[in-house]
């Protein structure tokens, strides 16, 4: 028997809701009964088949993570079962149910909020492997992140705060925002739009500079980064609000023997999404089912009301995630 679910999927006009097939679990995935999907910005890009979606995904659900329980179990599979509380990340989230693979679904404690679970997944993901995987942060280093007030940015003010960062400096062109960010860990916060900002976190750090900087904005905002950084720090660019083409100020760059890492989960293998969540639950799941590394809501949508939803982001009016519930 065929069966049938609510879904929403890409279309050359945008985010359509429509029935669409139940997907069934392959081998090593499990299927999920969503009870909230977490959005995000590339979401709005992919319900129109593009930016790192293809044409060949018009018409399928989109949606990078949810939280749900495991309806049914695809063979393979180990260590979960149909019934256990999950957050996932991967494909197809904007859906009624949804696949997938068991090395990217995390089993969540009874009584976690399922709309938090929703919101947690790539953000979690994203700035943990950025700050402590890629940027290589130590205790009693320094830390900045541009563009904090975005959810990986709130996310990595929280996981530096964890791993022993003594200073930890975050931006956002947002003069409301700015004054949220203390609340998730931030001792030092700066406006973009003064260009002698680098001078300030160079006065918090001794004169040093910053240890690790995590860039969420890049563009014409590099070469600041780079006169923040310490000799021998690290940059890891992690998103291009600012732009994907820019000067880059080669002497600077060389003079302070930095390291500038890209980061993405574009051209990352299966195998090596894996590892990264083995190695953020490792050094942080204890704090996140203690509620310690959270995510403010912003707002919640039913699924029908999606396209309403995007709109919302679209307009940069939201803080903190926006969470669909099927």
């Amino acid at each position: 028997m065929v069966e049938m679910m609510q879904a929403g999927v890409s279309s050359e006009s945008g985010l359509a809701i429509r029935q669409v097939l139940r997907p069934a679990p392959g081998n090593g995935q499990v299927l999920v009964k969503v009870i909230a999907a977490g959005m995000n910005r590339a979401d709005l890009n992919a319900a129109k088949g593009a930016g790192v979606a293809s044409k060949d995904s018009l018409g399928k659900p989109i949606g990078m993570e949810w939280a749900g329980i495991i309806a049914e179990i695809g063979p393979g599979v180990k260590g979960l079962a149909a019934g256990d509380r999950v957050m996932c990340s991967g494909a197809g989230g904007y859906a009624e149910y949804a696949v997938a693979d068991a090395g990217r679904t995390m089993k969540i404690d009874d009584g976690f909020d399922m709309k938090q679970a929703a919101a947690l997944p790539l953000a979690l993901l994203t700035a943990h492997d950025a700050l402590v995987v890629n940027g290589r942060l130590r205790p009693g280093e320094s830390v900045l992140v541009q563009g904090a007030s975005s959810a990986v940015g709130l996310m990595t003010l929280q996981i530096a705060r964890i791993m022993g960062a003594v200073v930890i400096a975050g931006s956002s062109s947002n003069a409301k925002r700015r004054t949220r960010l203390a609340e998730f860990g931030a001792t030092l916060v700066v406006d973009p739009s003064d260009a002698s900002w680098p001078d300030e976190l160079r006065a918090a750090t001794g004169a040093k500079g910053v240890d690790v900087v995590v860039d969420m904005v890049s563009g014409p905002a590099l070469n600041l980064c780079m006169k923040a950084a310490a000799v021998r720090g690290r940059i890891v660019n992690v998103g291009r609000l600012g732009g994907v083409k820019a000067e880059f100020d080669f002497d600077l760059h060389a003079a302070k023997r930095l390291d500038y890492i890209g980061v993405t989960f574009r051209t990352r293998t299966l195998a090596e999404v894996r590892e990264i969540v083995t190695r953020m639950r490792d050094d942080l799941w204890d704090h996140v089912m203690s509620g310690r590394l959270s995510l403010p809501i912003d707002s919640d949508f039913p699924l029908a009301e999606a396209a309403s939803a995007h709109e919302r982001m679209a307009t940069n009016a939201h803080f903190g995630k926006i969470v669909l519930v099927p």
